[in-house]
């Protein structure tokens, strides 16, 4: 029997009928979106908008404001790297992130950094959140851009985006969200005008890997002074070009429909899962990752004292298929830089694991797996 998978923030199943969508336009209607002398690419172009007609739903934007992408770590080197020419012609070459962002934001904003951009990295305290109050200090007028993540991808932490809008009112800098762990999940908080720009990865939320979207917003009748970082056709209103995978996106919209369609049943059955783990694990005493108040329900970030990371994967792989981080940097065996930031030791950070389920997890042994785990303590 196969272990139950609990790494969902790593990726997710697909939905079953995002999958029939999927099979649909790889199999039937299999037209280019940009072949406009047809029926075949007349659907396939209905089947495009159509998408972003859910993608837009969720987070409130209008159908011209979300541009598709292979992925969350696509949407994060646009929406970056994109205003290196913003910046270079306007002066304003300062650039806010935190110590806790996916490598798909820092490393971007390390190149940056590398052409003369100056970076502010704000901290986290033990509770894995960004003080508000901290961008607030570091905000200059020549800031341009101020990238934080929506929910943090080892943790489920979830950042305090609403006081984040509200810093950056009145200040002109662009901000940008990593929301790969969060859109579809955490659906209130992107829906905030004053975020410009959202990154969106399909495979986070039961849909294909491969595709994501930024929804870039408008300011009134402006638009973000993005430019490609890839050339070569002119779609996607010149900011991605290549030809578009319907297949994927129409599966990425139906997975964004059910997303925000479910969104309560889903947190509520996730809450209950998480309610089982913390009734069987809380007698071995585990530590907890950061703010348990302002983590998503279905997340959970913890060590044992004593026990080291990978002796308990490999204690549990043939029950169940948990990580020690995040799914991008599993080939480093250097300590989660998230982790670190958040003030925990090297040998600290090394014992947790991360433990991620859905609303499809299939019923999970937990007491049997709290007997295991104390069997090596």
């Amino acid at each position: 029997m196969a272990p139950i998978y609990l790494d969902c923030n790593a990726t997710t199943p697909l939905e079953p009928s995002v999958r029939d969508i999927l099979l649909k336009y790889l199999t039937l209607e299999y037209g280019n979106e940009g072949s406009r002398t047809h029926e075949y690419g007349a659907r396939a172009k209905q089947a495009v908008q159509r998408a972003r007609d859910q993608l837009a739903s969720v987070v409130q934007c209008r159908r011209e404001e979300v541009v598709f992408t292979s992925g969350a770590t696509e949407s994060n080197n646009l929406a970056i790297l994109g205003l290196r020419e913003e910046g270079a012609a306007s002066g304003r070459r300062h650039i806010i992130t935190s110590a806790i962002e996916h490598k798909a934001v820092l490393e971007p904003v390390e190149a940056l950094a590398r052409e003369g951009f100056e970076v502010t990295t704000l901290p986290v305290g033990s509770s894995g959140e960004v003080d508000p109050a901290d961008l607030e200090g570091a905000l200059r007028e020549d800031t341009l851009l101020v990238s934080l993540m929506q929910v943090n991808n080892e943790t489920g932490i979830r950042q305090p985006l609403a006081s984040i809008c509200a810093v950056m009112e009145d200040h002109p800098a662009f901000l940008h969200t990593d929301a790969a762990q969060g859109f579809g999940k955490d659906i209130e908080p992107l829906r905030n005008s004053r975020l410009d720009l959202i990154s969106i990865s399909g495979h986070k939320i039961y849909g294909p890997k491969g595709v994501g979207a930024l929804i870039a917003r408008r300011r009134g009748y402006e638009k973000i002074p993005l430019r490609p970082i890839l050339f070569g056709g002119g779609q996607e209103r010149g900011l991605r070009p290549g030809t578009l995978p319907v297949a994927l996106i129409a599966a990425l919209g139906e997975a964004s429909a059910l997303a925000e369609r479910d969104n309560v049943a889903r947190r509520n059955k996730n809450l209950e899962v998480r309610q089982q783990a913390i009734a069987a694990l809380s007698r071995l005493s585990p530590q907890i990752s950061g703010s348990v108040a302002n983590v998503e329900p279905h997340v959970l970030n913890l060590s044992f004292a004593g026990l080291d990371s990978e002796a308990l994967i490999v204690a549990l792989k043939d029950l169940v298929a948990i990580s020690n981080g995040s799914a991008c940097t599993s080939a480093s065996y250097s300590p989660s830089h998230v982790l670190t930031a958040m003030g925990m030791s090297p040998d600290a950070a090394n014992a947790c694991v991360r433990i991620s389920w859905s609303h499809a997890t299939p019923e999970v042994p937990w007491d049997l797996l709290a007997h295991r785990i104390e069997s090596l303590l």
